[in-house]
């Protein structure tokens, strides 16, 4: 155990005798550098196989993680020692931040409110069967695993439903992003959809947690009610940036879109204020951070040039150096060594279900469509 108080940010070099790597920032530098070299080139191999940049970057995350390179010890507490992870997954955390917030400023709010109802729909039919699925497999991890019956049946089968039913929102948006899909129809459908999916899960987990807190080891302390709080307070906030911050963003646009005139300093530090104080603001309710980033970049009109101009200054350190560390971190955390033996192949397979049944679906679809079209014909 690493006391986090004795670890330095910086050291005085290397002919003074200190090791750059046993300090934060020094190290943070090798670990971006060394992440964005490993996905860049992971990128370009797998380009002609038309895969988007970020199973480049979770590869490459796997790459450098305990499962490839990582089994070399020395070489895990060297470049990734367990200290460094925090400081790693915060900045990378500041990444994902900013690009949900410029996925909300390109959103068109308008368009999102014309897709709500089928939206909403897409959202309920793609949760249900994968949640009632994992909750089957929760029940058979129960009898199975060693271990896992020692957490509340509740909570146990909340989470393993979440897990398994929810579509990954930052994922979701990196992929509709690059391949240029983000403002059409198709993109603002999904994305309103995965919206409604990740508030669903966030809700969820938070009756879990409630749920695990109100046992007799927690004191009691909690009430499955906490839900209906995180709810209400997200609906709260919501309401509250479209009616309060909005006008206020709409003001702001309005000053920062005259022709031939440079955006006032003022105006863009203040909005990338906005951004973190929405995300703290829904960290408190007991929502993701990057609910918040991306509720607060709908707020900003996306007529006129400040929408533009903002996007202009922050996309390309966000999308180039940033965002590669979140999707890399979580390659860092996974050992694919641990899956041996039947039985945890077999594990996996139930794991995987959601998508054997979305290949089933694109099956059937592809029959259908085919056997329509030879009717036609």
């Amino acid at each position: 155990m690493v006391n986090i108080t004795s670890i330095k940010t910086s050291s005085i070099g290397v002919w003074q005798g200190d090791n750059p790597l046993d300090f934060a920032f020094p190290l943070l530098i090798v670990q971006t550098v060394l992440v964005l070299v490993v996905s860049r080139s992971l990128a370009l191999i797998f380009k002609p196989l038309r895969q988007p940049k970020v199973i480049a970057e979770i590869v490459g995350g796997i790459l450098l993680g305990p499962s490839v390179l990582g089994r070399n010890k020395s070489y895990l507490h060297c470049i990734f020692p367990k200290w460094s992870l925090p400081t790693l997954e915060s900045v990378a955390s500041i990444g994902l931040l900013f690009f949900l917030f410029l996925v909300g400023l390109e959103l068109d709010l308008n368009s999102i409110r014309r897709s709500g109802k089928r939206a909403f729909s897409i959202a309920a039919c793609g949760i249900s069967l994968p949640f009632v699925s994992g909750i089957g497999v929760a029940i058979i991890f129960r009898k199975t695993i060693d271990g896992a019956d020692k957490a509340g049946f509740g909570q146990f089968l909340v989470f393993m439903g979440v897990a398994l039913s929810i579509t990954a929102f930052p994922v979701l948006a990196r992929i509709l992003a690059e391949l240029k899909l983000l403002t059409t129809r198709v993109g603002e459908t999904a994305m309103a959809a995965a919206a409604f999916d990740d508030l669903t899960a966030w809700i969820l987990l938070a009756l879990a947690i409630a749920l695990s807190g109100s046992g007799a080891d927690s004191g009691g302390n909690k009430s499955p009610l906490v839900s209906v709080w995180v709810l209400l307070s997200g609906v709260g906030f919501v309401a509250f940036m479209m009616i309060v911050i909005s006008p206020v963003m709409k003001r702001v646009a309005q000053r920062c879109s005259v022709e031939n005139e440079a955006v006032n300093e003022v105006y863009i530090c203040l909005t990338l204020a906005g951004v973190m104080v929405s995300g703290f603001v829904t960290d408190f309710i007991g929502i993701h951070a990057i609910f918040g980033a991306f509720v607060f970049g709908l707020t900003i009109p996306k007529t006129g040039k400040f929408a533009e101009r903002l996007i202009v200054r922050i996309e390309d350190f966000v999308l180039g150096l940033l965002l590669p560390l979140y999707f890399a971190s979580s390659g860092l955390k996974t050992d694919v060594t641990k899956i041996s033996g039947g039985k945890a192949w077999g594990f996996l397979q139930l794991v995987l279900g959601k998508f054997w049944g979305f290949l089933l679906l694109l099956c059937c679809a592809g029959c259908l469509l085919e056997r329509r079209l030879h009717l036609e014909c």
